[in-house]
């Protein structure tokens, strides 16, 4: 039988030149979006950190760590709206169950 429900992890780096409360609403945004077919177990903000290589001639990043558990669709459709902000830099969402 089909798993209905997996657990994931999302990382995504947002632009560091947001204001608190714009990045706080954006944290919100994407946690809404799971939560309407899923649960968020945690969210972790790690801050502004120094990037690896310039992304956009910009060196650090506001990184977000969020757990979750949902169902295969939701996945795609968070990475679907990482993709079409422009705040968010860069994003990965994996399957801690695999």
């Amino acid at each position: 039988m089909a798993k209905i429900n997996a657990n994931y992890e999302a990382v995504y780096i947002l632009n560091p030149e947001l204001t608190e409360e714009q990045i706080a609403a954006l944290v919100e945004k994407f946690k809404a979006v799971v939560e309407a077919n899923g649960t968020v177990s945690e969210i972790d903000e790690w801050g502004k950190r120094r990037l690896a290589y310039p992304i956009n001639d910009l060196m650090e990043g506001y990184y977000v760590l969020m757990t979750f558990n949902a169902a295969a669709a939701v996945p795609a459709e968070l990475d679907r709206i990482f993709r079409i902000n422009d705040n968010v830099m860069r994003s990965l969402i994996i399957c801690k169950d695999q």
